[in-house]
């Protein structure tokens, strides 16, 4: 019998279909029968071995933990390619083409005669799952969505290597149900995908740790603050604006430095000049 308490350290892919509820039961299990080829086609070309892998069927997916024996940076790098080029030629032949999310993350994997869990196992497939992966999915229309943990990044993308390019990596805050967590996006076969926006703007002055500052809430680089908490008054002069008039239609030259917690603003027309957030020193109005 397995001995539960004795943990592996083990690589976790969860894999999920975009989409899934809306499948027929017909074309759901052409779905899982592609999801299979797919993933099987690729283990076989990255020359992993099936005594290498534990898989369980999750219905839309799959949940593979894979040997320890077996270098990460292949499943990252060549396993993942082989992953994109055999989905998009299933799907050339598809009126609907299949959708993946893929999310890994390595750490202690528990085996029982039922399958594996672990933290590890859990955030694998909450990555997975997050919110900013379906998104990014649909709003690139790609085929597959790659999320990988903070620490695998930082351990083994980072580093590079075959077929792994870290620059063309994003990252963002994912809203879990355990709590927020920094991950890593990765569209194979394009550069560093923009993060979409999901929520509420985050606080000025926050960011991901090791980012741009791309948030699951921000989607968008800011110059508000560094990951060192300085304060956004540290920032270059190159925020400021010259406007070119007031209100009354004079060429003042007024300049506004905008900066701090900023109105969310989209689509607007303004017919004046308009103050968003804090400004920093004289505005430039004369008196009359």
């Amino acid at each position: 019998m397995t001995d539960v308490a004795e943990a592996r350290y083990e690589l976790v892919i969860s894999v999920d279909a975009r989409r899934s509820g809306e499948y027929d039961d017909i074309d759901k299990t052409h779905m899982r029968e592609q999801i299979y080829r797919v993933l099987e086609t690729a283990f076989a070309h990255a020359r992993i071995t099936r005594d290498s892998l534990h898989m369980e069927d999750r219905g839309d997916g799959v949940l593979v933990s894979v040997s320890g024996q077996v270098p990460v940076t292949r499943l990252i790098g060549l396993w993942m390619v082989e992953v994109h080029e055999k989905l998009r030629d299933e799907n050339r032949a598809l009126r609907v083409p299949l959708g993946l999310r893929v999310g890994m993350h390595v750490g202690p994997v528990r085996h029982d005669s039922r399958g594996i869990a672990g933290r590890a196992v859990d955030l694998a497939c909450r990555l997975a799952d997050s919110s900013v992966a379906r998104q990014l999915l649909d709003a690139e229309q790609a085929d597959l969505v790659l999320v990988v943990s903070r620490s695998l990044y930082e351990d083994v993308v980072s580093g590079g290597g075959k077929f792994i390019e870290p620059a063309h990596y994003s990252s963002a805050r994912l809203k879990l149900k355990e709590g927020e967590v920094t991950a890593w996006l990765h569209l194979p076969g394009r550069p560093a995908p923009a993060i979409p926006v999901d929520g509420p703007q985050p606080a000025a002055g926050t960011q991901a740790p090791g980012t741009g500052g791309r948030t699951e809430g921000s989607g968008a680089d800011s110059d508000a603050g560094t990951e060192n908490g300085e304060d956004a008054e540290d920032a270059e002069d190159t925020d400021t604006e010259d406007t070119g008039t007031d209100d009354r239609g004079d060429s003042g030259g007024t300049r506004y430095r905008v900066q701090g917690d900023m109105s969310q603003h989209t689509h607007n027309t303004y017919q004046q000049p308009v103050h968003i957030g804090r400004t920093v020193g004289d505005t430039g109005r004369r008196k009359g």
